[in-house]
């Protein structure tokens, strides 16, 4: 028995879907602890891939117990399609069980209208949001005015609350943001329908969670997004709406820090980020953009193209920090294959400063850093075909061995391209409890 933790160490996209899924094999339940249909895993399994946006990557394995915590919120809408999808693709299993707690939040059709009103209102100044309603249903859930999943099952207390919130909503959307009000007897009507079709998954399950603990199973918590954009400890504003970090797995889901045997950050073996916000390593050049093209750097979600740079260790180094890390999934590695000479950023110098443990609060300051690099020999071998430590070429090894020096913690995976078979596996998370 072990419960794991998984998180994303740079500004999420790090490819957490395929190390989900590997672990998956290994764990009794997979929770989901935070964020909503913002973020999609890619999961790629025998040639044939397949986008989650919320429920845990851990449904494509039978006998399993898939949770969604309530850390996130939740779009009834895209978690009906997204049922329907796997059921009609024959991906749902027989016996893989699939709950959510009654107490994740519930986005709403006006958290969508606000969130798309409020960033086509700052023009040039916009965080960059996927637009769908994330940030809005988080802000209800600490005014004390969002609708759980529990209130969307009892149809008397969402009325209620459905109509206090419509009208302050068309205020602010018609007054502030000359936008056109919505519908609430329409909304009223589309969302008893969804209580209708998911009330057979609504659960306590943080007494799933402990009872599974209780009886001997091992847990897989899976996070969205990465550490960068956590609300508290990523680049502020340009992050999302919840804690990405690992210590959230415990409110998102209720369990207690005491329980937690191992903490896997999945890390690119180059960097990316998705939408507005400061990018030290980024890349504008024929590399960047050849890595983009070679990596298939586009969300999941959105579709946007991703910006790409060389690997950033102190992005890495915070994470590793603020997550308590104890082993690095190394991602993409493959990617990198062909390019003459790589380079790792070691710290950040201004005029005044250089930053090595952690990435500058003021963002003003961080816009104006230079990297400083450490430059490695490429390799031109197909990785692809590698299960073992041992047989990556020389130049691939030291990449990855310079990189577990900076961090602090050993590489316990590397993915060698997008199949779950393209995996050299070193140790398993679920064998690092008390390490």
């Amino acid at each position: 028995m072990a419960t794991v933790i998984v998180v994303g160490t740079q500004w999420g996209d790090e490819g957490k879907g395929k190390i989900v899924d590997i672990y998956a094999q290994e764990a009794d339940v997979i929770a989901r602890f935070q964020g909503g249909n913002n973020a999609g895993h890619t999961l790629v399994v025998e040639g044939e891939q397949t986008i989650l946006h919320l429920i845990p990557s851990g449904i494509l394995h039978n006998n399993k117990t898939c949770i969604l915590g309530n850390g996130m919120v939740i779009n009834p809408k895209v978690l009906i399609q997204e049922i329907d999808e796997l059921k009609g693709r024959h991906l749902l299993p027989p016996d893989t069980k699939l709950f959510i707690s009654e107490y994740a939040h519930i986005i709403m059709p006006y958290h969508q209208r606000l969130d798309s009103a409020r960033e086509n209102r700052k023009g040039k100044s916009k965080i960059g949001t996927t637009g769908r309603g994330i940030g809005p249903a988080y802000e209800d859930k600490i005014t004390r005015t969002g609708i759980r999943f529990c209130d969307l099952l009892d149809d008397e207390t969402f009325r209620e609350k459905l109509d206090n919130n419509i009208e302050e909503k068309n205020f602010y959307l018609t007054e502030f943001c000359r936008e056109e009000p919505v519908d609430g007897e329409a909304i009223y009507k589309e969302y008893g329908e969804y209580a209708d079709r998911l009330r057979e998954y609504a659960a306590n399950t943080s007494i799933i969670i402990d009872r599974e603990i209780k009886n001997g199973k091992s847990i897989l918590f899976e996070g969205a997004q990465g550490c960068h954009l956590d609300i508290d400890h990523g680049t502020f504003p340009f992050v999302t709406s919840s804690n990405t970090v690992s210590g959230s797995a415990c409110c998102g889901t209720g369990f207690g820090p005491t329980k937690v045997d191992a903490v896997v950050g999945i890390c690119k073996a180059y960097t990316t980020r998705v939408g507005e916000g400061p990018f030290v390593t980024e890349l504008t050049d024929e590399t960047g953009e050849r890595i983009q093209k070679v990596g298939k750097e586009f969300g999941a979600t959105t579709g946007r193209k991703r910006r790409c740079g060389w690997l950033d260790m102190v992005l890495v180094k915070q994470s590793v920090r603020v997550s308590g890390i104890t082993g690095i999934a190394l991602t993409k590695l493959d990617v990198l294959t062909g390019i003459k000479r790589l380079k790792i950023c070691t710290g950040y110098k201004t005029d005044d400063e250089v930053f090595t443990e952690s990435v500058p609060s003021n963002l003003k300051v961080m816009k104006n850093c230079q990297p400083i690099y450490e430059e490695f020999d490429g390799w031109t071998d197909d990785i692809t075909k590698f299960r073992n430590f041992d047989e990556l070429p020389v130049a691939a090894k030291r990449y990855i061995q310079r990189l577990e020096e900076i961090a602090g913690v050993p590489a316990i995976l590397i993915s060698v391209g997008a199949g779950r078979d393209e995996t050299i596996i070193k140790k398993s998370p679920f064998e690092m409890k008390g390490s």
